[in-house]
């Protein structure tokens, strides 16, 4: 489990710069502190199109306060779990309460796969992934191709 940030800043500002360069260089569109070795609420999000402007997003302590009934299922993927992809539903829509770059206080709803991203990034800060997410049979086949590709990686 990731802690709360007690106060954003330099420091933190430092991190946020940081894991947004490591998510681009990924290539990913989100990013939790976590996943870098960070045990802190922080996630990052750009979900700009390849060729269009960056579009980034930072989120510090971020809380899912509501989230919709009707659900929406996308195809995931995670930086934590390589190469590998399933479709995974998730409530269509999320307010998410957290504290912006500078500090300040936000509430934003998301919806589509903003609201998929944001719930995905702040399960890594629970604790928990996508495919997690999955049926067991589902989420073995997953972790299986993983271990297979890591002991291929393994032997190159």
């Amino acid at each position: 489990m990731s802690t709360p940030v007690e106060a954003v800043d330099d420091d933190v500002r430092a991190l946020v710069d940081d894991m947004f360069e490591t998510m681009y260089a990924a290539p990913g569109v989100g990013l939790a502190a976590i996943q870098v070795g960070v045990a802190k609420r922080i996630v990052v999000i750009d979900l700009a199109e390849k060729d269009a402007p960056a579009e980034p997003r930072c989120f510090i302590n971020p809380e899912v306060i509501w989230t919709s009934e009707d659900l929406a299922t996308y195809e995931e993927g995670c930086l934590s779990v390589p190469d590998q992809y399933a479709d995974v539903a998730r409530p269509a829509e999320a307010k998410v309460n957290y504290l912006d770059r500078d500090g300040n206080p936000q509430e934003m709803h998301a919806h589509g796969i903003l609201a998929t991203c944001i719930q995905h990034e702040i399960d890594h800060l629970n604790g928990i992934l996508f495919v997690d997410h999955l049926s067991s049979v589902r989420r073995s086949i997953i972790l299986r191709k993983l271990a297979k590709a890591k002991r291929l990686a393994a032997a190159e």
